[in-house]
């Protein structure tokens, strides 16, 4: 086993991970959507996070982008480090673990990895896991928002909606995006932003890993995701976007941003515009 993680692709395979679970430089994170998942067994030597600490927890959108401080405080406790390569996993196909990855791109850590289909695809490959926690050493972390490009916030999209080099990735459900569910003051969708639900972005066959790059990046080009474009992405909460952007970044976009108040916050305003 060698002391230095070598550089680890974006999108990583479990065979790889596997080969490499002894590096020193490596910090494997476990963000389950149910927090059973860990206790009942994860990737050897991960460490878990519980995913509400990637949200501001408070205020009028709870789950907007938490204080430096408290990202402060939370990458302290799990170790991180300027060299600490992060591989992000969940157990459900990538939502919080994109999250997370979009959190470190956004205090300007790019040493980041996303475990393809999390522990699904682990498990499914004959990988062994462990019961045992993973207890994590501490560091002195100072996180600031030192990439502050990789999220728009709602008066900056408000300008921007209707630009022509502007297209909205609306990640929720179809019923959502159409206004026929939803537990918002307003239902609906923000003005010309396409729907292409998070589910579908997962391969169901290939234990939800990313489904085949060519496809997506068809699908999305049909609905005016294209790459000359600022992609902005959101759901409800910026969790299931997670996955969205994680995904965007795969595959090559450049310049793809996400929105973290999302329709909690965007839904719930009365100066927002709002399509059915």
């Amino acid at each position: 086993m060698s002391s230095e993680t070598p550089q680890f692709p974006l999108i990583l395979e479990p065979g790889i991970l596997a080969a490499h679970l002894d590096d020193s430089d490596l910090m494997i994170v476990d963000v389950p959507l149910k927090p059973d998942s860990y206790r009942e067994g994860h990737v050897p030597g991960a460490v878990f996070l519980d995913h509400r600490r990637l949200l501001a927890g408070g205020g009028d959108v709870p789950n907007d982008v938490p204080s430096e401080e408290a990202l402060s405080q939370l990458f302290s406790e799990l170790g991180l480090t300027p060299e600490t390569h992060v591989v992000a996993y969940d157990d459900e196909g990538g939502g919080w673990a994109g999250r997370l990855l979009w959190t470190l791109e956004l205090i300007g850590h790019r040493r980041y990895s996303y475990l393809n289909g999390g522990i699904h695809a682990w498990r499914a490959d004959g990988h062994p896991t462990t019961t045992a926690p993973s207890e994590p050493t501490p560091s002195d972390y100072q996180a600031e928002i030192l990439n502050p490009q990789v999220q728009i916030r709602r008066e900056e999209l408000l300008e921007k909606v209707g630009s022509r080099e502007l297209a909205i990735w609306d990640a929720r459900s179809a019923a959502e995006y159409q206004g026929t569910k939803g537990d918002n003051r307003k239902l609906g969708h923000i003005p010309g932003a396409v729907n292409f639900d998070w589910l579908d972005v997962m391969d169901k066959d290939r234990d939800l890993r990313l489904r085949d790059y060519a496809e997506l990046v068809s699908e999305l080009e049909a609905r005016g995701l294209t790459a000359d474009k600022e992609i902005v992405t959101h759901c409800q909460s910026h969790h299931r976007s997670g996955l969205t952007w994680l995904a965007a970044k795969a595959l090559g976009y450049e310049n793809v941003r996400a929105y973290p108040g999302s329709w909690k916050e965007w839904g719930n305003r009365d100066d927002t515009p709002v399509e059915k």
